[in-house]
Order: structure tokens, then sequence, then C-alpha cells
């Protein structure tokens, strides 16, 4: 498991432009690594984030460039050419603020854990710029249309129990403390499954939603295949026919 942090409590967890660049490296570490097969995203404080820190990102989206260097895995998963796509499954935690940004890349996480003291706004259309980190696409995916419009276009602020209704949240919870906790079981129990299958899962999940049923449906045989012939399956057998609990290796 990697535990990453957004450790910028003094402005509030504001995004810099380096702070996107180093949460990259580390969703990149997440990938590359084999030893680890969940990241759990979290912040340093009583926020999430407050967004952008402005000032230091707006030279960058004036030039029209970007604050994650090309070939690394990108934190929002837009896809965008020349960036890498997560393939291993995300927890975020989120509590207290979470502005702009903290909503995009909790939508862009798999799970998200909610502390009942949570604000969250994409107020984008305040700053006379647009959210661009997959806000307009994973709101309106979650919530439907209206609710997504609603909140892109009033900029306005809403709770967690509002955010759960949405779907933009998984669970919510009602001390800030206990936020990470929860996201930490969730990312154990992801853990202790085949990593391989929990992968390929996820992968398929995606597929549904970007490509339709279909493409999902036409990878099943290939997918089960494969998976049924891993070290990981040999195992599943072996620990069901054992009564024990499964040790599995990723291959």
């Amino acid at each position: 498991m990697l535990l990453i942090c957004i450790n910028r409590p003094a402005k509030r967890n504001g995004f810099t432009a380096r702070m996107f660049r180093e949460l990259a490296e580390a969703y990149t570490r997440l990938d590359d690594d084999p030893a680890l097969r969940v990241g759990v995203l979290h912040a340093a404080g009583d926020h999430f984030t407050a967004g952008l820190d402005l000032p230091s990102v707006a030279p960058l989206m004036q030039r029209g460039e970007r604050a994650v260097p090309e070939g690394l895995v990108d934190p929002n998963d837009l896809g965008i050419p020349r960036y890498r796509r997560r393939t291993k499954p995300m927890v975020v935690a989120v509590k207290g603020i979470t502005f702009t940004v903290g909503i995009e890349l909790m939508l862009a996480g798999d799970i998200v854990v909610a502390a009942d003291d949570c604000r969250f706004s994409q107020r984008e259309v305040k700053r006379g710029i647009m959210a661009t980190g997959g806000a307009p696409l994973r709101m309106a995916e979650r919530s439907g249309l209206g609710n997504a419009i609603l909140h892109l276009l009033t900029g306005d602020e809403f709770g967690a129990a509002e955010a759960y209704r949405l779907n933009y949240v998984q669970k919510k919870v009602v001390e800030p403390a206990q936020v990470l906790r929860e996201a930490l079981q969730i990312a154990e129990q992801i853990a202790a499954q085949a990593p391989l299958a929990v992968v390929a899962t996820r992968r398929n999940v995606l597929k549904v939603l970007e490509e339709g049923p279909m493409a999902a449906m036409g990878e099943f045989e290939a997918t089960q295949q494969r998976l049924a012939n891993s070290e990981d399956a040999k195992e599943g057998v072996r620990s069901f026919v054992e009564k024990r609990a499964a040790r599995f290796a990723g291959r």
C-alpha cells in the first residue's frame, strides 16, 4: 500500500505546480512498484485542499501548459496523450474544505471516504476559468446532467450528505479523524485480494463507462482465461480446498 499525503496545511493544502508534479510522481511510483497494490490519498491538517494556488498555476494555464511532466501517471486519469493512466486502485480520504481540484482528484480515484465536516465546491466559474481536471465529465456521469450543471455553474458549496446522495462519495463518517482509518481499512481489504484480478476488474469497469457494455463484455473470455492461468488463480483454488486465506503474489 502507498500512502500519499497532500502536505501544505498552512495554506489549506492549496495546490502549486510543484505539488501537481510530486503527486504525479507518487502515482507513477504506485503503478511501477510491483510490491504496491493500492494507493490511499489523504491530506495533512483540517482540510483536503482549498483548490488551486492560482498565483502558482495561472501562468501555466495562460501558456496552455500542464504542471505534470509527460510520461508520468496523470492523477486526474483523463487519458490525455503522452500521459499514463493509473492501473492500480486508489482510495481517497477527504475532510474539511475540498474545493475544485480536490473534487476532481477524488472523482478520479476509485473509492471516496468523506468526513461529515466536508465542504465541497467546484468554483472555477467564480474565478473566470473552467474545471478541466475531469469534473464536468465525472460529475455528470455520477449524478446526472442537471445535478452537475447546478454545482458547476453556481460554484455553490455542498456538504458530505449531498456528495453522498450524488454518488461522489461512497462512504461518509462522522469524525474527520476516522476518515483515514476507514480509507486504510478499505485499502487493506483490496490489497488482500489477487492483484492481477483487481487490476483487470477495475479496468473492465472503466471500459464499461468509456467504451460501453459491449466493449467490456468483449474482453470477458480472454481476460478470464489469462487470469485462470495465473499463479494467483492456482493459489485461489488451493486456498479454497485447504480452507485458508489465500496468499497472492501478483503472478
